[in-house]
């Protein structure tokens, strides 16, 4: 069993950068896949960024360019650094393993969710 804990989010203008991090209390090492969710109030919810275990990344085309997913196996850890932050970028933010690219079944292991609201 895998718990995700999310951190990072909060307030930022537009054109601003934060980072997000996905800690896990079991070993992600296991998990080809983990990747960032987010969701918008009133929108379906959008996979916006994927890391395997050897350190390939996919992004959505929105985010590409802006945002970096990254990840320490060794400290069970993902992160999400956004910069270029833009007001359509409020969402909340999960963290969740095993993600599938670019569709598939819903990942096993979600965290709490934490949120990013960009004013303009």
């Amino acid at each position: 069993q895998v718990q995700l804990v999310e951190s990072g989010g909060g307030l930022v203008q537009a054109g601003g950068s934060l980072r997000l991090s996905c800690t896990a209390s079991g070993s992600i090492f296991s998990i080809n896949r983990m990747g960032w969710y987010r969701q918008a109030p009133g929108k379906q919810r959008e996979l916006v960024a994927g890391i395997t275990r050897a350190g390939i990344t996919n992004y959505a085309d929105s985010v590409k360019g802006r945002f970096t997913i990254s990840r320490d196996n060794a400290k069970n850890t993902v992160y999400l650094q956004m910069n270029s932050l833009e007001p359509e970028d409020t969402a909340v933010y999960y963290c969740a393993g095993p993600v599938s690219w670019p569709v598939g079944p819903p990942p096993i292991y979600w965290g709490q969710g934490t949120q990013v609201t960009v004013s303009s």
